[in-house]
Formats: structure tokens, sequence, C-alpha cells
């Protein structure tokens, strides 16, 4: 089996069980910190250089773009959700191919960025439809 097989795969099996995990957590419960205001910092924990910073000013943009007004229509805040997320993945991948040495997860990253964005362009249709 392909390593793009199995990657469609896990990707398929967690957008089926995820949005039943979510509903199921209690968010409340949980320690997020002072994400709304601003605990999520682009500088890494420890400076290990340029590629370190990178993924830490990717990481600050998915989660400030991830926080959305819900606005209790599941599928709409799914979708809304999921395209800052997809996006994030793509930003992370373009750090793999701009620092990364291993062919492997090189690959890896170029088939990250092409299925996410087909997946975006699939949820901005979709958003564009149904009034979002």
């Amino acid at each position: 089996m392909s390593l793009r097989t199995i990657t469609a795969a896990a990707i398929l099996a967690a957008s089926f069980t995820l949005p039943a995990s979510a509903q199921e957590m209690n968010h409340d419960a949980m320690d997020h910190g002072t994400m709304n205001q601003g605990a999520m910092s682009a500088e890494p924990k420890g400076d290990r250089g340029p590629s370190s910073k990178a993924f830490a000013a990717a990481n600050a943009k998915m989660h400030g773009a991830m926080d959305i007004a819900y606005t209790g229509n599941a599928d709409m805040d799914f979708v809304r959700g999921m395209i800052a997320h997809h996006q994030g993945a793509i930003d992370m991948a373009k750090i793999e191919l701009e620092f990364g040495k291993d062919a492997q997860l090189r690959k890896l990253a170029e088939e990250v960025i092409s299925a996410q964005e087909a997946e975006i362009k699939t949820m901005k249709a979709w958003l564009a439809e149904n009034g979002g």
C-alpha cells in the first residue's frame, strides 16, 4: 500500500471521527490557556533556528484563523474551521519543502499541499453555495 493511500485513508477516517469526538469533548474543562489573548506566539519555545520560527509562525497563524465565531450550524462551523486548519497544513508543508532534507517527507509535503488545496477549494465552494 502506498504512502499516499495510507495518508488519504487516515484523512478520510479522521474526517468521520473528529466531528463526533469534538462534540463529545467538554471544551470548558480543557485548559487552553489564554489563546484568545495572544498566547499562541510566533516565537518558538527555545531558539532552534529559522525552521522553528517558521513553524511557530504558521502554528500561530493557523490557530488565530481557527478562532471563529461559532454559528450553531455544525456544517458551517466545520467548514470554516477546517479551511484554516488545512491552510495551516499547507503552510507547514511549505516549510518542510524549504528546510527539510528527507526525500520521503518532502514528497509527503508536496502531497499534503495538493490534497489540502483541493479540499480547501471544495470547502470554499460549499461555503459560497450555502451562504457562508
